[in-house]
C-alpha cells in the first residue's frame, strides 16, 4: 500500500477522460438508428410496474429505467441512456481503488482502461443488467478495501449495502461475497475481522430482503428463470469442451485481448495487493467456465471478474502494455457507437451487420396498424414480438395478450398478460404458420412485409374468435 494512497491528484485527469469518452458516446447515442433490443424493451415496460422483482431478474434495473423515462421520455436515448452515465461512474470509482493501492498513475490508467474495455461499449449502446450491476460492484470493492485498512465499521455496512444493490441488479454480485471471503483467509490486509464481516453481510442481506420476499411469494420465479438458464440443473451435465473453450476465448472479446493476457499473469503475480484482487476477480470466470463445461454460458456472464480485474490488468502492464491496450479499447469505442448510427450500413453477406437490432418497431407498427383497424386485440406468442409490442403500442390503445400456459409461464408476458380464460371476443392472432381453426386454413388478415431480424421470418396475422384459441392445445 502506498503511503500517498489518499493524494487525489489523479481525480481531474481521470474525470478529463472519463467526460471525454462519455460525451462522445451520449452524442452518437442521440443519433443511434437500432430499435431496442428485445431484453431493453422488456426493461422499460418493468420501470412501468416497478415492483421488487421480475419473471427473469431482479428490480433495479427496471427502477432505474422508470425513474429516467418519467423525469425524461420512453424515447430509446432515455432508455439506454443510464448505461453510459453507470460506466462513467464505475470507472471513477474503480479510479478511486487504484490510486489507493498503486497511487496517482493507476488511477488514471485505470480510468481510461476501464471506461473503453469492449463489453463497456456495448453497455453504453444497449442497455443490460451488467451495467446497472457495475457501479455498486465497484463500490464494494472500495470500501472493502478501505474497511481492510482501518477496520471502521461504517465502511463493512457500506460494503455490504453496495454489494446488496449490485446484487438488486443481477444475481452475478454474489460472487463479491466468495471473492471478498477468499481475500480475507489468504491476505492479512484484507481481513476486516469478524464483527465487520458479520456487519457487511447483515447489510447486503437487508438491502436484497425485498427480493428474497418477493421471490418466495412469486413461487420463485427469477430463481427458477436462472436455473433455466443453467441448463444442466434441470437436464442433466455433459462435458463439451467446444463450449467452454469458445466462452473462454470470448473473454478476450469481451475485456480486450492485451487486458485480459495481463489479468491472466496477473492472477499468478506475487505480492499482498496482486493476490488480493485476483480473489476477487477470479471466482467468476472459474464459475462460468465450469457452467460453460457442463451447458452453455453466454460471453457476458462472467463480467463481474473485470471490475477488481481492471485493476488488477493496470498493475501488471508496463507504460507501453497500457497504450496497447488503451489503443484496441479506443478502436471498439469509436467502432461500436459509429456502426449504430450507421446501420443499416454495411450490409454483410446481403443482410446489415446490425440486423438483429433493425425492423422490430417496423414489424410492430404494421401489426398494430391492424389491430386498430379491426378494433382487436393483439395475441402473440413469440417473446420478441411481444416485448416490442408493449413498446411501441405504448400509446395505441391496443390490448397486447401473451399464452395462457397452464404451467410455469415461460416469460414476463405469459406471466402478467395472459389471455383471459374463456375469452371469446374476436382477436388479432400472430402465427409462423397457417392457422386452423378447425374448419381450413383461415385467410390472412394482412401481410406483414418485414425487413431487419424479421426478413427471413414469416409472421401472418389472423383476425379469428376467441374460440379458436380456446380450441388450440
Amino acid at each position: 500500500m502506498r503511503t500517498d494512497a489518499s493524494d487525489t491528484g489523479w481525480l481531474r485527469p481521470a474525470l478529463f477522460v472519463v467526460l471525454a469518452v462519455t460525451v462522445f458516446r451520449l452524442v452518437m447515442l442521440a443519433f443511434d438508428r437500432t430499435d431496442l433490443f428485445v431484453d431493453e424493451t422488456q426493461y422499460w415496460l418493468w420501470g412501468q410496474r416497478l415492483d421488487f422483482g421480475y419473471y427473469s431478474k431482479p428490480p433495479l434495473i427496471g427502477w432505474v429505467i422508470g425513474l429516467v423515462t418519467r423525469l425524461a421520455s420512453d424515447a430509446p436515448f432515455w432508455v439506454r441512456m443510464p448505461g453510459t452515465l453507470f460506466h462513467a461512474a464505475t470507472a471513477l470509482i474503480l479510479a478511486a481503488l487504484a490510486a489507493r493501492i498503486a497511487g496517482r498513475a493507476a488511477a488514471i490508467w485505470t480510468a481510461a482502461l476501464y471506461v473503453t474495455l469492449p463489453f463497456v461499449g456495448v453497455g453504453t449502446v444497449m442497455i443490460s443488467t451488467d451495467t446497472i450491476m457495475a457501479p455498486f460492484f465497484a463500490l464494494a470493492l472500495l470500501f472493502f478495501w478501505r474497511c481492510g485498512e482501518d477496520r471502521r465499521p461504517v465502511f463493512a455496512l457500506a460494503a455490504g449495502a453496495a454489494i446488496g444493490a449490485a446484487f438488486m441488479a443481477k444475481y452475478a454480485a454474489i460472487y463479491f461475497l466468495i471473492g471478498a471471503g477468499l481475500a480475507m483467509i489468504a491476505v492479512p490486509g484484507r481481513r476486516i475481522g469478524w464483527g465487520n464481516a458479520a456487519l457487511m453481510v447483515l447489510a447486503f442481506a437487508v438491502v436484497i430482503s425485498p427480493n428474497v420476499v418477493w421471490n418466495l411469494t412469486h413461487k420463485l420465479a427469477t430463481v427458477e428463470h436462472t436455473m433455466d438458464n443453467v441448463g444442466w440443473v434441470r437436464g442433466g451435465a455433459g462435458l463439451n469442451f467446444g463450449s467452454m473453450a469458445e466462452f473462454f476465448g470470448s473473454q478476450f472479446g469481451v475485456f480486450g485481448p492485451v487486458a485480459m493476457v495481463a489479468l491472466l499473469v496477473g492472477y499468478f503475480r506475487r505480492g499482498a495487493d496482486a493476490r488480493a484482487l485476483a480473489l476477487l476477480s477470479v471466482p467468476p470466470l472459474i464459475a462460468v467456465t465450469v457452467q460453460a463445461l457442463l451447458g452453455k454460458a453466454y460471453a457476458n456472464w462472467a463480467v463481474a471478474a473485470y471490475f477488481a480485474g481492471t485493476v488488477l490488468a493496470v498493475l501488471v502492464l508496463p507504460r507501453w502494455g497500457r497504450w496497447l491496450a488503451l489503443a484496441f479499447n479506443l478502436i471498439v469505442t469509436v467502432t461500436i457507437p459509429v456502426l449504430t448510427v450507421l446501420a443499416p450500413w454495411p450490409v454483410v453477406n446481403g443482410k446489415p451487420l446490425l440486423n438483429r437490432y433493425l425492423g422490430r418497431e417496423e414489424l410492430s407498427t404494421r401489426i398494430l396498424a391492424l389491430a386498430q383497424a379491426d378494433g382487436v386485440p393483439v395475441y402473440a406468442d413469440d417473446r420478441d414480438i411481444l416485448a416490442d409490442l408493449f413498446y411501441t403500442g405504448r400509446n395505441s390503445g391496443v390490448t397486447i395478450y401473451a399464452p395462457r400456459n397452464e404451467g410455469r409461464p415461460r416469460n414476463y408476458y405469459e406471466q402478467t398478460f395472459p389471455l383471459p380464460e374463456g375469452f371469446d371476443g374476436r382477436i388479432l392472432v400472430l402465427r409462423r404458420e397457417p392457422l386452423d381453426c378447425g374448419a381450413g386454413a383461415m385467410p390472412p388478415a394482412g401481410i406483414l412485409a418485414t425487413s431487419g431480424v424479421w426478413s427471413d421470418r414469416q409472421i401472418i396475422p389472423y383476425v379469428v374468435d376467441g374460440g379458436c384459441l380456446a380450441a388450440r392445445p
